[in-house]
């Protein structure tokens, strides 16, 4: 199991449940190795194999040949990848990157969540295809880029958690069956994005909410570890929101 963006958050959960379900678990971090070695140091708790890798999917040359090389590392560390979660994404809400100009933004996560998911997922396939049962890619996506939301952040969000969303699909159908490729389609979840607001507003987003709360980073794990395990073995092409039914897909 390979898991990108797992020092904290979502990514954090996901590397835990899977290890608790009984993955080893290679996770990536961009900027934080202490966070990551938290994550890692979860995972071992749980009894599995850990390793951490740094891993930039902002660089704009050599990312093909990093990625490639981790497909490697990771597949030799553990015998083979048996799920990759492309959970790591580019910041535009919090700390320095809500102060982007907007087309600072776009770039930002055209470059990290659009293109560093398709570079990501091409490598997985890459080493995938040299395993005998293939394997699953998990992307993420967001639930609200089939209803849309209003607001530049929104804007540029949809349009490119829309891409990914309809790469997974293309990818889906271009290496089955030996690969499965499904995507995770998050809402409201409480992540720093959700600290940060008043309370006023959260009251506002959990009552809009059908199941009444905000989502937690474990609903969306609980997920990830579905698609990843063979319990989902029919599954390709397919996107999971996980939202509290705020957007029905």
């Amino acid at each position: 199991m390979l898991v990108t963006g797992g020092s904290s958050g979502i990514g954090r959960a996901i590397a835990v449940a899977c290890a608790r379900a009984g993955a080893d678990v290679a996770l990536t971090y961009a900027h934080h190795e202490e966070w990551a070695r938290e994550t890692a140091s979860e995972v071992t708790a749980a009894g599995r194999r850990a390793t951490v890798y740094r891993l930039d999917l902002n660089a704009r040359e050599g990312l093909e040949k990093t990625l490639a090389g981790l497909a490697r590392d990771a597949a030799k560390a553990f015998g083979r990848i048996d799920a990759w979660i492309n959970n790591a994404g580019a910041d535009i809400l919090t700390g320095d990157g809500a102060g982007l100009p907007a087309a600072a933004k776009l770039d930002l996560l055209l470059s990290v969540d659009l293109r560093g998911t398709i570079l990501a997922s091409w490598a997985a396939v890459e080493q995938m295809r040299t395993q005998e049962r293939g394997g699953v890619i998990v992307n993420m996506s967001w639930d609200h880029v089939i209803t849309g939301m209003a607001g530049r952040n929104p804007q540029i969000f949809a349009a490119v958690k829309g891409g990914v969303l309809a790469f997974s699909k293309s990818l889906a159908r271009s290496v089955a069956p030996l690969v499965r490729v499904n995507t995770l389609a998050p809402g409201w979840i409480e992540t720093a994005f959700g600290d940060g607001l008043d309370a006023e507003r959260r009251r506002e987003v959990a009552q809009s909410t059908p199941l009444q709360r905000w989502g937690t980073p474990a609903d969306v794990a609980a997920a990830a570890v579905y698609l990843a395990s063979p319990a989902a073995a029919f599954l390709t092409g397919q996107t999971i929101f996980v939202n509290g039914g705020v957007v029905m897909g």
